[in-house]
């Protein structure tokens, strides 16, 4: 696993355990986050802002991620792009309503990686459910 696999991989964690503090930390100073819902945070202050938040008053439910592709852009920069689906909690089954596409752009700065930009992008495939059917299906791959 690379190391931009391993930064992402450390924000899914840290979402999957509603931890604002080491999401917002991997960041860039001036990173930012677009939500779901289109909300925009810039900056690890109000990234951990924003989370902190939905976290104390949210039942948020984990991700289930798959990295299907990184590309080194150059040697300070490089995107990830990865679908995520969300396990409700008391659940077992995937809601494919919450189902994403979520891209992380990754900046060296001082030989550390850390996200400049992550952003969810709901997966709805408008008039076309078997596209949804088809991640779903790959998402539940990974259940354990």
């Amino acid at each position: 696993m690379n190391t931009i696999h391993i930064l992402y991989h450390q924000l899914i964690e840290a979402w999957n355990n509603r931890n604002a503090r080491e999401m917002a930390d991997l960041f860039a100073e001036e990173g930012e986050m677009i939500g779901f819902d289109g909300s925009l945070a810039i900056g690890r202050s109000d990234i951990y802002g924003h989370l902190s938040p939905i976290f104390e008053s949210h039942p948020t439910a984990p991700f289930i991620t798959k990295v299907k592709n990184v590309q080194l852009l150059n040697t300070e920069a490089a995107i990830l792009r990865a679908i995520a689906g969300m396990v409700p909690p008391g659940q077992t089954d995937l809601n494919p309503d919450v189902n994403t596409h979520q891209t992380l752009i990754a900046v060296k700065r001082e030989d550390k990686w850390l996200i400049q930009l992550f952003q969810n992008t709901p997966a709805k495939f408008h008039g076309r459910p078997e596209l949804t059917e088809q991640m779903t299906k790959e998402l539940r791959q990974l259940i354990k």
